[in-house]
C-alpha cells in the first residue's frame, strides 16, 4: 500500500503562506523555480508549494509533486471567477468535474475533448470530495472564519453568509474580467459554476497518474468588468485565510 503523502498547491504565494505554517519539521527544496515545503500536519506527510499561475506551471508543478515527492493524493486550494449567478464574493466551490474551456482541437476531435485521452470533464476524488465538504462545512457552522479574519475585512466584500457548494469547474490560460467572456463561456458551458487558470490541468495530471485530487475554490469575484478591482486585495485579506481554516478541518 502506498504511504499518504499530501501535496497541497497553490496559484499564489499568499494562498500557501497560512498552510506552509501549519507543517511541521519543515524541510525546502529547490526544484524547477519552485520551492517545495515538506513536513506533517496532525503528523500526515504533506507536501506545500506555490505553483504559479496557469495550466502549464500547474500541470509542471503537479507531476514534480507525483514523480519527486511521492504523493498519494493532490490538493489545489486558490480562487476563481463566478460563472454562475448565484455564486457570491466569499462561497467555496468544490470541483466535482473540470474542464479546460480553451481546449479546442476541431475538427479532428470534439470541443474540449482532451487528445489521446477522450475525456472531456476529469472527475474529482469522492471520498476526498466528501472530506473537503465536511471540513468547509465545519468552517462555515462554526463561524471560525470570524476568529482569523476581522469583521471589517468580511464586511469590505460582503461576506456575511458564505457557503458551499459543489459543482463544474473550468480553467483556461485567461483571466476572466469583461462580461462578455463571462456570457459566451456561460453560453456555450451553462453547468460551469466558476473559472479559473489550473484546476483541470492539476486533474488532467492526475487522471493520467492515477492520482486522487480535490480542486477548492473561494469565489474573489464575479469574472466581469470588476475582477481586477476585487482580486489583490480579497487574496491577501480573505482567501489565503480560508485556505488555513479549511486545511485545518481536513486533517
Amino acid at each position: 500500500m502506498k504511504k499518504r503523502t499530501i501535496g497541497i498547491m497553490g496559484a499564489m504565494p499568499e494562498e500557501i503562506e497560512g498552510v506552509v505554517a501549519l507543517l511541521s519539521n519543515c524541510v525546502e527544496a529547490s526544484m524547477g523555480k519552485r520551492t517545495y515545503f515538506s513536513g506533517q500536519i496532525n503528523g500526515i506527510d504533506t507536501v506545500v508549494v506555490f505553483s504559479r499561475w496557469g495550466k502549464v506551471a500547474a500541470a509542471t508543478t503537479a507531476t514534480t509533486l507525483i514523480h519527486e515527492f511521492k504523493i498519494s493524493e493532490l490538493m489545489f486550494t486558490g480562487v476563481a471567477g463566478a460563472i454562475s449567478d448565484n455564486l457570491k464574493i466569499g462561497d467555496i466551490v468544490l470541483g466535482k468535474r473540470l474542464i479546460q474551456h480553451d481546449m479546442d482541437a476541431r475538427p479532428l476531435m470534439k470541443q474540449y475533448e482532451i487528445p489521446l485521452l477522450s475525456q472531456t470533464y476529469f472527475e474529482s476524488d469522492s471520498t476526498l470530495l466528501d472530506s473537503a465538504a465536511n471540513a468547509i462545512n465545519t468552517v462555515f457552522e462554526n463561524n471560525s472564519l470570524y476568529a482569523v479574519i476581522g469583521e471589517d475585512e468580511l464586511m469590505e466584500f460582503n461576506i456575511s453568509q458564505p457557503r458551499l457548494v459543489i459543482g463544474d469547474v473550468a480553467s483556461g490560460d485567461q483571466f476572466f474580467s469583461s462580461k462578455e467572456q463571462k456570457h459566451a463561456l456561460n453560453t456555450q458551458l451553462p453547468n460551469i459554476l466558476c473559472v479559473e487558470m489550473e484546476g483541470a490541468a492539476v486533474a488532467q495530471v492526475c487522471y493520467e497518474y492515477e492520482v486522487p485530487f480535490t480542486i477548492i475554490r473561494t469565489i474573489s469575484d464575479t469574472a466581469d468588468d470588476k475582477s481586477h478591482i476585487d482580486f489583490p486585495s480579497f487574496i491577501k485579506k480573505i482567501s489565503s485565510k480560508y485556505a488555513t481554516e479549511i486545511i485545518k478541518n481536513i486533517y
